[in-house]
């Protein structure tokens, strides 16, 4: 086990190297000068190479990523070009409504996709069956600010039950100001905790050690809850595990929809202004987050499955 996570570690090490190397070179590649823009165009030209230099923007390349690199690993990521204050601070203010919103829209795919699955699972090529596959195929085809939109309009416009956009703190405040767009991001994962979590349980209920179950007289909910569950979620966990990346994008686009404070809004404005410390720690906090719990959904399925870890040697 110890190997096998060893290894996992390794190669996520590997990936955040990578990504860190792509995203200062396309953020470095792209036309523009951030000190122009953070001082305005009544800056002269030596006043703009002074901050430059103070700023280290016109050392070579290599020197730049040594240094943001560096500082990255110790958990220095340096300060804004635009707003002069430390990106960690920037990051600590926003981090709040993002993190929020993606657990709260990952508890309402498993809240409406697991019930969903297990009913079309014991009844399948059923009326039910067809309509949750039909409807949560429905949501997962709709792109997600249209889909923002259209609740915000129902919910919020004509109906007057949530705010359409801002955010406020407090357990009431999270549940006023973040629902609608977690209810968006979820009815876009709905699909996908459904469909996986369905087809496992078909093949799982098909085995051996389920006949074994009921002819001891076990109930089917206690067969599903007990026995095949525990098989049948593991490509459930692998699959959004990798739609993490999808909840953090989709994270950048609801936030722009219903005005939320967070990190997607704050990448927006910081990519519009050009500001590299800012994009280069949000890019690279968003990779390392895929990467972390990538990782944790190996180690968990090797510690529910040993044949996993057996593979992975």
């Amino acid at each position: 086990m110890t190997r096998y996570v060893l290894n996992r570690v390794a190669l996520g090490l590997v990936v955040l190297v990578g990504l860190a190397i792509a995203t200062f070179l396309i953020i470095h590649l792209v036309p523009g000068d951030p000190v122009r823009q953070a001082l305005g165009a009544q800056a002269g030209p030596e006043q703009i190479e002074q901050v430059r230099d103070q700023l280290g923007l016109n050392d070579p390349l290599p020197a730049q990523f040594w240094q943001y690199f560096s500082n990255s690993a110790t958990g220095q990521f340096g300060d804004s070009f635009v707003q002069n204050t430390p990106v960690g601070d920037l990051v600590g203010d926003r981090i709040a409504p993002t993190a929020l919103l993606i657990g709260y829209g990952l508890l309402v795919a498993f809240l409406i996709g697991v019930p969903l699955a297990i009913l079309a699972a014991l009844k399948p090529n059923s009326a039910v069956d067809h309509a949750a596959r039909l409807v949560a195929t429905f949501s997962f085809a709709m792109p997600l600010f249209w889909l923002g939109l259209v609740l915000a309009l129902l919910f919020g416009l004509e109906l007057d039950i949530f705010p359409v956009s801002g955010y406020e703190t407090g357990v009431g405040g999270i549940l006023k100001t973040l629902t609608l767009p977690a209810v968006t991001i979820g009815l876009a994962l709905t699909v996908i905790v459904l469909r996986t979590l369905r087809s496992g349980l078909l093949e799982v209920m098909q085995s051996d050690y389920i006949d074994a179950a009921r002819a001891r007289g076990l109930s089917e909910r206690r067969i599903v809850a007990k026995h095949a569950m525990r098989n049948a979620v593991m490509p459930t966990l692998t699959i959004m595990a990798i739609q993490v990346g999808f909840l953090i994008s989709s994270a950048v686009v609801i936030e722009q929809v219903f005005q939320i404070p967070g990190l997607g809004s704050l990448l927006v404005e910081s990519v519009e202004r050009r500001d590299y410390e800012v994009v280069q720690t949000l890019v690279l906090l968003a990779g390392a987050t895929v990467v972390f719990v990538n990782i944790a959904a190996d180690i968990l399925q090797a510690a529910l499955d040993p044949r996993v870890r057996l593979a992975g040697r």
